[in-house]
C-alpha cells in the first residue's frame, strides 16, 4: 500500500518561497499511469489542485499557479518536491500530496479519492 509524507517549513515569510517535499513509500514514483499531485485546502475554503508530475517524469501545473509553481522529483529517494515561489498570506493552506489515477486527476480533488499524505499546515506571515 502507498504511503505519502509530506515535509516542509510551517512558516513563511511574506514574498519568499515555499518548499515542501513528498516521500513516497510502498511504491514507485514512475509506476505507471500514476499521478503525483500537490493539493492545499486554504482556512474555511475547498481542495484546489497546484498541479502534478506524472509517472513519466511530465509535469502540469494549474493557470493560476503556472507562473511561480516548479514541481520536481529524485527518482532515487522516491520523492516529489512543490516549490512556489512569491509566497503570500493568501496562500496560507493545509497542502498535501497525492498519488492519483487518470480519473481521479480529471475530477475535482476529494480526500478519499487516490492516495493523500496527511498534510501539512503552511502559514505566511512576517
Amino acid at each position: 500500500q502507498v504511503q505519502l509524507q509530506e515535509s516542509g517549513p510551517g512558516l513563511v515569510k511574506p514574498s519568499h518561497a515555499l518548499s515542501l517535499v513528498c516521500t513516497v513509500s510502498g511504491g514507485p514514483i514512475t509506476d505507471l499511469y500514476y499521478y503525483w499531485s500537490w493539493i492545499r485546502q486554504p482556512p474555511g475554503k475547498g481542495l484546489e489542485r497546484i498541479g502534478y508530475i506524472a509517472y513519466d517524469g511530465i509535469t502540469y501545473y494549474m493557470p493560476s499557479f503556472q507562473t511561480r509553481t516548479s514541481i520536481s522529483r529524485d527518482t532515487s529517494d522516491n520523492q516529489f518536491t512543490l516549490q512556489l515561489t512569491s509566497m503570500t498570506p493568501d496562500d496560507t493552506a493545509m497542502y498535501y500530496c497525492a498519488r492519483e489515477n487518470l480519473d481521479e486527476l480529471s475530477a475535482s480533488p476529494r480526500f478519499g479519492s487516490g492516495s493523500w499524505g496527511q498534510g501539512t499546515q503552511v502559514t505566511v506571515s512576517s
